[in-house]
């Protein structure tokens, strides 16, 4: 799927390097927002190990994980993904997404967010997409609203977050809602 700014295109093999950069360049600026990781996550082979599993999930039907890319140069400048699909009568997935910090403030977050969820209704079959986003997160919780998520709540000790369980509001968006 494509817009006038980015595209987003399942990652690949051949993304490892460029994904490794995006990561080590916004270690600092990733953290505060991210489980602790194994420092073998900040190396190349971390990088190909992750896609791999992305793969395995995608052929699996257990998530769907794209590259973010800039239409005018083709740069890889974020990843977006939706994770633990559940089918039967749930057809739900989990949201997660992270945009190079020096892209943000450009709608990328928001557009690539839209996509991933017009993709999520009409190619995958999906019912309902939800996100959990930390309270102090304020750009992401702009994001998820500019999506036209809404908040249903907040789920205390949520998720372990850069050593510390932390709460997480849930957000939410169905195919009813893009109607």
């Amino acid at each position: 799927m494509t817009t006038a700014n980015i595209y987003l295109k399942y990652v690949e093999m051949n993304d490892a390097a460029a994904l490794l950069d995006i990561k080590l360049r916004n270690r600092d600026f990733f953290q505060p927002f991210e489980p602790i990781r194994d420092e073998s996550h900040y190396t190349l082979e971390g990088q190909q190990k992750d896609l791999t599993n992305c793969m395995v999930s995608l052929q699996n039907d257990q998530a769907y994980t794209f590259g973010i890319h800039l239409s005018e140069n083709d740069e890889l400048i974020g990843r977006i993904a939706l994770t633990g699909v559940a089918r039967g009568p749930f057809q739900n997935a989990n949201l997660g997404y992270f945009i190079d910090q020096k892209h943000n403030g450009n709608g990328y977050a928001t557009t690539a967010v839209s996509l991933c969820v017009k993709k999520a209704f009409t190619e995958f079959g999906l019912h309902r997409i939800q996100a959990g986003v930390m309270p102090k997160n304020l750009p992401s919780i702009r994001v998820l609203e500019k999506a036209a998520f809404r908040q249903e709540g907040l789920a205390k000790a949520y998720l372990k977050i850069n050593g510390a369980w932390e709460d997480h509001f849930l957000y939410a968006i169905t195919a009813e809602d893009k109607e």
